[in-house]
């Protein structure tokens, strides 16, 4: 678990918000060199490839939301819109990052609630209506921000009890850890193994789309978070923290490989729950199945509540079981085409 924890510290402190990945694509270009050969693209998708056999890929996306500059007014304020999926609620009284020439820290604009109007305590705030406070004139902002420079949350890694943690980006950087984590033992297993690391998933599973074209591939597992059961959730619709891999069940999912990572986890007592979707899931999976001439694609997701919300909270648990249910699927999967 400790291992677990600060894996994901590590992770979710690089900042790699969609478009620009550079900082988070080179920390895993780092660790994944330790097991093959290691390759950048110019979407920013990160591959390492090693072995010898049958051929599988494994994707998790490694780019966060976030904001982007849209303009510097003449009073000093940083105006700005989304990059990716952002729930405009708890904006107001923020603290941010933005990433110019060098750090620039400031705090999202709000009215104390001694000037809000009635109609203003229950009104969602329009991206339009909020600007970032620095604390810099105009002209001393534009020596160090320009118009599309990123803007990340504050990144508070947060350790929780009985083994959950709570961090601004685990979508999808508890993905690429469960990946990292099974590295060691799938190097050793007879097969051939593709790590992508994919980017722009948040602006529409962008880097999926091109990454496997040339892999040639034999199937593809992608790794991703989904709903975890909060107050006010429809039970039907979410997992639950703490109960194990969900392993996805979909049209466009291939429906062996998810009953066979079933077995798997049942075979080798992973803690599992099935996810049931009627057609696409919202990850990358639905872009790497229709990818060259049709890839045979699985997803299993790990439970997260508050997604996209800066305190975004996994079981550190439910990450390990992922990653050991990779491990025992390809192995028996080997087994099973080695025949």
């Amino acid at each position: 678990m400790e291992k677990t924890i600060e894996l994901l510290k590590e992770l979710t402190q690089t900042v790699g918000v969609s478009g620009c990945e550079e900082n988070i694509a080179a920390l895993l270009k780092k660790k994944l060199s330790l097991y093959g050969d290691v390759t950048v693209d110019s979407m920013n998708n990160v591959f390492c490839t090693f072995g010898e056999g049958y051929h599988f890929l494994l994707d998790a996306h490694l780019d966060e939301i976030g904001l982007i500059v849209t303009d510097i007014t003449d009073d000093g304020f940083i105006k700005f819109s989304n990059c990716g999926g952002i729930d405009a609620r708890p904006l107001p009284a923020m603290e941010v990052s933005v990433w110019g020439r060098e750090e620039v820290k400031g705090v999202i604009s709000t009215l104390p609630p001694h000037l809000q109007s009635a109609s203003d305590e229950k009104k969602i705030p329009k991206l339009s209506e909020l600007a970032i406070d620095t604390g810099l004139t105009k002209d001393k902002l534009e020596k160090l921000v320009a118009l599309g420079d990123r803007i990340t949350f504050k990144c508070n890694f947060t350790p929780l009890l009985n083994g959950l943690v709570s961090a601004s980006c685990l979508d999808d950087r508890s993905g690429v850890a469960a990946i990292l984590m099974c590295l060691d033992e799938l190097k050793n297993l007879g097969c051939k193994v593709t790590v992508m690391f994919s980017s722009q998933e948040e602006v529409g599973t962008r880097g999926a789309k091109v990454g496997p074209y040339a892999k040639s591939v034999d199937e593809a597992i992608s790794v991703d978070v989904s709903f975890a059961f909060t107050p006010g959730c429809d039970k039907s619709e979410c997992g639950e923290l703490s109960k194990g891999a969900m392993i996805g069940f979909s049209p466009i999912l291939d429906k062996e490989i998810s009953r066979k990572l079933v077995d798997a986890a049942e075979k080798n007592s992973i803690p599992y729950q099935c996810e049931i979707m009627s057609g696409r899931t919202g990850t990358n999976a639905d872009v790497i199945s229709i990818s060259e001439k049709g890839i045979k694609t699985a997803l299993i997701s790990i439970p997260e509540k508050y997604m996209h919300q800066r305190v975004e909270v996994v079981d550190t648990a439910d990450v390990e079981s992922v990653s050991r249910l990779i491990c025992a699927y390809i192995k028996e999967r080997i087994g099973d085409v080695n025949a």
